[in-house]
């Protein structure tokens, strides 16, 4: 029987609001359905408020099959609302309502449990605006077990980063992901090369921070896999696309599920953009699984 990898998602939860509907998000919401939906355990560590809003949270995630235990409940700051607009290209702008629960995301004791059997942790950068929830985010990073490995989906989303949490990420970092949008803000935050183009950037990233593997999203151009030996670049595929919202978060728990089996990177980066542009073709960013991704993922 293939082994089962426990791994965490820890950050923002909180309901994406459309025009015409909310729906379930938070990049790692996002992500932990994701590593369920790939028969894997996934476990959500964030903070929801005591209102409507996070009572429907707990519902929709019950729902979805995925654990509560860690969902911490604020009993003064609301639930984290981001109100989503789909411009002509399809993509996402978020507006991000500021000063809510998963800002003030506590240590727990039971996070104990975490410490010896947790195969991975995916945190970003937005959860780590407020210094409470970095300070615990820093924390369970650096409390975990030598063998856990640490992914950095950076989500670098209006003006909630700065070099001085980037930098500090970086550095307890086991697998970067980010889009082009944002190697460009990391070049400029930290003086990389004007000369270097995005490969080359990727690669000054990896030997400064003694990162693993670096994952490039581009879009519709597909991705760019590097790690310290080899570089791997693979296409999108052809869907129809409904919005966005969600693929780079699929995209990541697919990068980290054939990571921890030991896949190569082309294996890696086929498997990623594929589940990646499926998630293009529904609406929101927990789709349930058709019998066609099942096949493609060989689910």
């Amino acid at each position: 029987m293939e082994k089962k990898f426990k791994v965490l998602g820890m950050g923002e939860i909180l309901w994406d609001v459309f025009p015409d509907v909310k729906k379930l998000g938070g990049a790692p919401t996002n992500f932990t359905y994701h590593i369920s939906a790939l028969s894997h355990e996934g476990i959500i560590v964030s903070r929801i408020g005591d209102d409507e809003y996070g009572r429907e949270i707990m519902e929709h995630l019950t729902s979805l099959g995925l654990p509560t235990d860690f969902i911490q409940i604020d009993g003064e700051k609301k639930t984290g609302v981001v109100e989503v607009q789909i411009d002509e290209k399809d993509q996402p702008n978020y507006i991000i309502k500021e000063d809510v629960a998963w800002d003030y995301i506590q240590w727990d004791n039971k996070f104990d449990l975490f410490m010896e059997n947790t195969d991975a942790i995916c945190f970003g950068t937005l959860a780590q605006r407020n210094k409470i929830s970095r300070n615990t985010i820093i924390s369970l990073l650096e409390k975990m077990g030598k063998n856990t490995v640490k992914v950095y989906d950076i989500n670098l989303r209006q003006s909630f980063y700065d070099k001085s949490i980037i930098n500090d990420s970086l550095k307890l970092t086991d697998i970067l992901k980010l889009n082009s949008d944002e190697l460009e803000v990391l070049r400029t935050l930290f003086d990389i090369g004007k000369s270097y183009d995005e490969k080359e950037t990727c690669k000054f990233l990896i030997d400064s921070y003694g990162l693993d593997l670096i994952c490039l999203t581009k879009g519709q151009e597909g991705s760019i896999l590097i790690d310290k030996q080899n570089i791997c670049q693979s296409p999108s595929y052809p869907y129809e696309v409904a919005d966005r919202v969600g693929a780079g978060d699929a995209f990541t728990a697919a990068v980290v599920i054939h990571y921890l089996k030991g896949d190569p990177i082309d294996v890696i980066s086929v498997k990623a953009n594929k589940l990646a542009s499926w998630v293009t073709s529904k609406s929101g960013g927990t789709p349930v699984y058709d019998f066609e991704i099942k096949k493609i993922m060989n689910l």
